[in-house]
C-alpha cells in the first residue's frame, strides 16, 4: 500500500514535468506550417498595415509564412472571436489595436471571454492621436477652443469613426475632463470623419497623425494637441493636451494575441521573435514614417496595460453614457 502511494505521488510530480517538457518540445518545432494572422477589420486600415508588417517580420524571423486573414465585423469582435475559438496550437493569431480594450468596456456581452479565451503575446506599436481643428473655427490654441466651447455650449461638433470608436472615446474623455458641452457626430470610418471636417460638417476630431498631418501642411486643418503625456517627435511644436487639461492621456497601441490556452513556450517564442524584429533600426524608421513607435513588451506587461485600459474606458463609457448604436 505504501509502495502504491509512493508511486502515485511520484507520478503526480512527473506528469506536470512531462507536460512542460512536451510543451517546450512543441515550441521547438513550431512553426511547421503557415500561421494565420487574423485582422478584425477590412484591408487598408492602420490595423491591417501593422499586422502585415508583423507578419512580414515573423516570416523572416521564424522561416515560415505568416498569412493575413481579414475578418471584419462588429467593431472587431467577429475576428477576435474567431481567434478565441481557434485551436490553441500557435497557428492562429490576432492583431488588434486599442479598440480591443474599448470593446470590452462597450459591449455588455462578447462572444468570448477577453481574459480567458485570448492570451496576450506582445505590444507591437504605440502612438498618439491628434486633435485636429477646422481653420474656420476662431481658435488657434487648445485654451481658446475650450473657452469657445464653454461660451457657446452645444454649438461645436466633433466627428469620429463611429459610436464607441477609439477616436470617439478619446474625444469623450477630453469632453469630460475639459468640462465642455460639444456634440458628437459619428461617421462610418476615419475617412468619412476627416471628409466631414474638411467640408465643415464638424469642427474638430481626434485622428492618427498620418491621417491628418498632410492636411496640417496644406492648412486645411489646424493641430491643437496630441493625446500622449509628452509631445510627439512628429509634431514637436504641438502641445500635449495634458498641458492644458490635467490628467488627460491617451495612447493608441497595437498588439498580438493567441488563443487562451496556447502553450506558454510558443507565446514566448513569438514574443522573442517580435522583440528582435522591432528592435531593428529599419523597422523603427518604417514605423516612424507611419507616425508610430515600436513598443515591444512582455506578455505580462501587455496584459497589465490591457487591464488598465479596460478600467479606464469603462469609466469613460459609464460617465458619458456612450452607446454603440
Amino acid at each position: 500500500m505504501r509502495r502504491t502511494h509512493a508511486l502515485l505521488l511520484t507520478l503526480g510530480f512527473l506528469l506536470p514535468l512531462s507536460a512542460a517538457t512536451n510543451a517546450v518540445a512543441q515550441a521547438d518545432k513550431w512553426p511547421e506550417k503557415p500561421v494565420r494572422v487574423v485582422v478584425p477589420y477590412p484591408p487598408g486600415g492602420t490595423t491591417d498595415i501593422v499586422a502585415r508588417l508583423a507578419a512580414q517580420l515573423l516570416t523572416a524571423e521564424l522561416r515560415e509564412q505568416f498569412v493575413i486573414d481579414n475578418r471584419a465585423g462588429a467593431g472587431g469582435t467577429v475576428g477576435a472571436a474567431s481567434v478565441a475559438q481557434a485551436a490553441p496550437d500557435g497557428y492562429t493569431l490576432l492583431v488588434m489595436g486599442s479598440g480591443f480594450a474599448a470593446n470590452v468596456a462597450l459591449y455588455k456581452q462578447l462572444p468570448f471571454d477577453p481574459v480567458k479565451d485570448l492570451a496576450p503575446v506582445a505590444t507591437l506599436t504605440s502612438s498618439p492621436l491628434v486633435l485636429a481643428l477646422s481653420p474656420a473655427v476662431q481658435a488657434t490654441t487648445l485654451e481658446q477652443l475650450i473657452a469657445l466651447a464653454r461660451a457657446k455650449p452645444g454649438t461645436i461638433h466633433f466627428g469620429s469613426a463611429g459610436n464607441g470608436s477609439f477616436p470617439h472615446l478619446s474625444a469623450e474623455l477630453f469632453r469630460q475632463l475639459a468640462k465642455i458641452d460639444v456634440v458628437h457626430v459619428p461617421y462610418k470610418g476615419d475617412g468619412p470623419a476627416i471628409t466631414g471636417l474638411l467640408s465643415g460638417q464638424v469642427q474638430f476630431l481626434f485622428a492618427s497623425g498620418p491621417a491628418v498631418i498632410p492636411h496640417f501642411k496644406s492648412g486645411r486643418m489646424r493641430p491643437l494637441g496630441v493625446t500622449t503625456e509628452q509631445r510627439s517627435a512628429a509634431l514637436p511644436e504641438v502641445p500635449a493636451i495634458s498641458e492644458v487639461v490635467p490628467g488627460y492621456s491617451v495612447r493608441t497601441w497595437f498588439g498580438m494575441w493567441a488563443p487562451g490556452t496556447t502553450p506558454r513556450p510558443i507565446i514566448a517564442k513569438l514574443n522573442q521573435a517580435l522583440g528582435r524584429a522591432l528592435a531593428q533600426p529599419a523597422v523603427k524608421e518604417q514605423l516612424n514614417a507611419q507616425g508610430m513607435d515600436p513598443a515591444h513588451s512582455s506578455p505580462e506587461e501587455f496584459g497589465q496595460n490591457i487591464a488598465r485600459d479596460v478600467a479606464k474606458w469603462t469609466g469613460v463609457v459609464q460617465i458619458g453614457n456612450v452607446k454603440i448604436n
